[in-house]
């Protein structure tokens, strides 16, 4: 008797040119998934159109939707007086906004899926707050009501939600902002490093892309199947305090 045929589970995944997402589309790929991967070239996530092209795309391509990995971001850093107000928009359209309307956009694809994920690339700032960063902080602390509501919701069509909450990652975002704080603080970048970047983290290092994109991998597992609701802190100590 011919077994049942392997059915290829596919995600979608943003912000996949580089770092973090780029770690999860390989680890993703490894373990047999199929990845729609989506960058800033392909759509423009801070409008709702661009969204819905994104994952119109991934069902045209497909023609299923298992996951939802919403990662794409950037950062801003200045003072509440001096915070640019457009920049404010920008950040809760991609950060917060982008995640809800994937979410809404895949539902029924995800609910079809039988065992459909969402797993939201969060921050420890979702947890915890740091100065000059208003809009980024408030945008991923809204993520995780999202994830909350998203998990209700979702219990009785079999979709899951999960917030990845990692400290500062090793991508080329967060080496820029060593190279800058260098020089503002006349400072090596190995004191920069630990005496400001790091000062709250239990663990001075910097998480390696394939750290979180390991995790995420968990959560879209099958050993993943009863996280749901819940933020997962991947952050060296930093929240312990």
């Amino acid at each position: 008797m011919a077994s049942a045929p392997t059915v290829t589970r596919v995600a979608l995944v943003t912000g996949a040119r580089g770092g973090i997402g780029a770690a999860i589309v390989t680890r993703l790929e490894g373990d047999g998934w199929t990845v729609h991967a989506v960058d800033v070239a392909d759509a423009d996530l801070t409008t709702r159109e661009g969204n819905r092209a994104v994952v119109d795309a991934a069902l045209d391509a497909h023609g299923r939707l298992d996951a939802v990995v919403p990662n794409a971001g950037f950062q801003h850093v200045a003072p509440v007086r001096d915070f640019p107000e457009d920049t404010w928009d920008r950040l809760l359209a991609l950060l917060l906004t982008s995640p809800f309307l994937l979410a809404k956009y895949a539902w029924d694809a995800l609910a079809a899926s039988g065992d459909g994920r969402i797993c939201v690339i969060a921050s420890a700032h979702a947890l915890t707050a740091s100065p000059f960063k208003v809009g980024y902080v408030s945008a991923k602390h809204g993520t995780l009501g999202l994830v909350k509501t998203l998990a209700l919701e979702g219990a009785e069509a079999g979709i899951t939600a999960t917030a990845v909450c990692p400290a500062y990652v090793r991508t080329p975002l967060v080496e820029s902002q060593i190279d800058d704080q260098a020089k503002a603080h006349e400072l090596s970048r190995e004191r920069v490093l630990e005496e400001v970047i790091l000062e709250r983290q239990a663990v001075k290092r910097l998480l390696e892309p394939g750290e979180v994109a390991d995790l995420v991998a968990f959560l879209l597992g099958p050993s993943g199947r009863g996280f749901t609701g819940v933020a997962l802190p991947i952050d060296l100590g930093w929240t312990a305090a």
